[in-house]
């Protein structure tokens, strides 16, 4: 027995190798029953807070299966063992390379759990976001395990330095071809993070209007207010000045009119006066509005001019339409009452070739 367990293989005695083994085993046992426990615990107590740092821990352990025990088992072969440098090289090569496989499954998890986290908060509210977070994950795990397989290859002794410059220059080649294309792609991460506008937000751009129907990778849709559907590029919708309707939370009314110069009532002081409370009377008469000013502008070319401004609490364009109709029809009413008459409109028509007899007669005025 002793002889066959003094046997060499690859430098290291049977007994040597069953040695190693029993250390994997007494390593690999115990980690296997302690996970098993540490996640039944973890799972349990994740279930009853709100913190997300033990689901993360939780993901991680789940991900810590057959290739962390390999590396575990290569670094104790690696310090039980007697082997040959180029065997030790190779194992210690080995070890590295599945270092660099599990922390990849570790990232690639982390990814994961911050798109599932994500997407689980927004999938209700922000439905666009989730064609644009699930893309970036798919770009920003590509680049994990590429930048994962080039430490592999420099580990195994390949020279990266030709492997990166040349794929930085057909990085910087592809990036100017398709420079558009990625400059959508971005426009459309800086409209899921900072979120100008949401799906179903009212908004309007240069002078199209319209809600929006869909956030993409490379364009936007916004279905206008005639019935269209409009595509705007993502880039270029950044570079205009978006006005979104669905964050308003009340409404700026102007209301302009003008009082004739012929009136003998309106042209009395006392009754100019009383004009600007007149309309505010009829502006707090009714529900969802705030007063803001009213006041006698000034002498128009043909109307004593006021302006008033206030303002309907509420976004809904509904809403304030019928308050300003309630508002112009009381104080059309008041005007009535007090025998204020509105200013008509005059337009001045030169009849080029008539006498000045004929134009006074006609109520032209002669140049």
């Amino acid at each position: 027995m002793s002889e066959f367990l003094n046997r060499s293989f690859h430098g290291n005695a049977l007994s040597v190798w069953l040695s190693a083994a029993a250390i994997v085993a007494l390593i690999a046992v115990p980690l296997s029953l302690g996970k098993r426990f540490a996640l039944s615990r973890l799972t349990h107590f994740a279930k009853r807070t709100r913190t997300r740092a033990d689901d993360l821990v939780v993901e991680l352990l789940l991900r810590s299966g057959f290739v962390f025990l390999v590396w575990l088992t290569l670094l104790v072969a690696l310090e039980v063992l007697q082997l040959k440098r180029g065997d030790r090289s190779f194992l210690r090569g080995a070890a590295v390379i599945t270092f660099l496989v599990q922390a990849g499954i570790w990232l690639n998890g982390v990814i994961a759990f911050w798109v599932n986290s994500h997407l689980a908060e927004r999938a209700a509210s922000d439905s666009a976001s989730v064609t644009t977070i699930k893309a970036l994950s798919i770009g920003a795990r590509v680049f994990l395990w590429a930048v994962i397989f080039v430490l592999a290859l420099d580990n195994l002794g390949v020279d990266i330095a030709t492997l990166v410059a040349g794929l930085g220059i057909t990085g910087i080649a592809v990036a100017l071809a398709v420079q558009n294309i990625l400059g959508d792609v971005f426009a459309a991460l800086s409209i899921v993070l900072d979120k100008p506008f949401v799906v179903g937000d009212q908004i309007q751009v240069d002078t199209f209007a319209g809600t929006v129907e869909h956030i993409g990778l490379k364009s936007t849709r916004v279905r206008s207010v005639s019935g269209e559907q409009i595509i705007f590029s993502n880039a270029d919708l950044l570079k205009g000045r978006v006005r979104n309707f669905k964050r308003m939370y009340e409404r700026r009314i102007q209301l302009l009119f003008g009082i004739s110069y012929g009136t003998t009532v309106a042209t009395s002081a006392e009754t100019l006066a009383r004009i600007p409370g007149i309309v505010r009377e009829a502006i707090e008469a009714q529900p969802h509005t705030r007063f803001e000013r009213s006041h006698f502008r000034g002498y128009g070319e043909s109307a004593l001019e006021f302006e008033s401004v206030y303002f309907v609490s509420s976004p809904d364009f509904n809403l304030s339409m019928d308050v300003q109709q309630a508002v112009n029809l009381r104080v059309f009413e008041r005007f009535s009452e007090e025998g204020i008459e509105f200013s008509f409109p005059t337009s001045v028509v030169i009849h080029k070739g008539v006498t000045a007899a004929q134009n006074s007669l006609a109520g032209v005025v002669s140049p």
